[in-house]
């Protein structure tokens, strides 16, 4: 086999129109996956954000209520301090003993007033976080049900397609290593320049097969003949001529 930078100009641009109708193969099974593959990937995304923000809440409410605890021990240390004061209060000997003694009960039965409040706040605070950890798991299980329907989907596609994309792919891969290294950068660099993926288009009707701008005539004379690579001068695409998809027909059927 030639090298590449040995071929002729016509061999040259059979390859790139070769490489370009197995490529758009490609592309077209791609377009049959769609944006499948890109909302698997978000999805699955989506769903460990969730499960990080519910994780979050879970962490939130165990906190609330380590809080509750340590406020029924403090009422609880309060209201065993009350019962022993007020014991004492049974064995005072003066009336300032005694006052004392009330002052702390009364500072005790605040104690748990202050408690008992502080455990509302955070029930309240625990109902609100459970209520919206229900709304997020919720959320989470539609999203999972999604994905997996998605992911069924997709597999389907993949598993009729898998076969074809392969071999395509590998077509792909030889052609690429029969052209040469300038021509395969300028030839990528035009797929990746247009959605369709189209570097290599015919002349059809006087016109780019890409763009649909109309190529002058001694230009269509030139790319007959072959022997200059020639690109469209409005968007920037190889031209070939019509008639190579004809010889190419042929050249398999042989």
């Amino acid at each position: 086999m030639a090298k590449a930078q040995d071929l002729t100009v016509e061999q040259k641009l059979r390859l790139l129109f070769t490489l370009q109708k197995i490529d758009s193969k490609i592309d077209e099974i791609g377009v049959l996956k769609g944006e499948l593959p890109i909302e698997v990937n978000d999805l699955e995304d989506e769903i460990v954000g969730l499960e990080t923000r519910a994780a979050n809440l879970n962490k939130s409410i165990d906190g609330y209520k380590e809080e509750i605890a340590r406020h029924s021990n403090t009422s609880k240390e309060a209201e065993t301090l009350i019962l022993r004061y007020e014991s004492q209060q049974k064995e005072v000997k003066n009336n300032r003993e005694f006052e004392a003694l009330t002052k702390e009960i009364e500072l005790q039965h605040l104690e748990i007033q202050l408690a008992e409040k502080k455990s509302r706040g955070s029930k309240g605070l625990i109902e609100e976080k459970e209520k919206m950890l229900a709304e997020l798991n919720e959320k989470i299980n539609k999203k999972k049900e999604e994905l997996d329907a998605k992911k069924v989907e997709l597999e389907k596609i993949i598993k009729a397609t898998n076969k074809e994309e392969t071999t395509l792919q590998k077509k792909s891969d030889r052609s690429k290593k029969q052209i040469e290294e300038r021509l395969m950068k300028a030839y990528t660099k035009i797929r990746g320049a247009y959605r369709n993926g189209m570097a290599v288009v015919t002349v059809e009707r006087n016109s780019c097969g890409g763009c649909f701008n109309r190529i002058p005539p001694q230009m269509q004379l030139e790319i007959g003949q072959r022997k200059k690579i020639l690109v469209c001068e409005h968007c920037g695409r190889v031209l070939v001529a019509a008639d190579i998809m004809s010889d190419l027909v042929e050249e398999e059927e042989q």
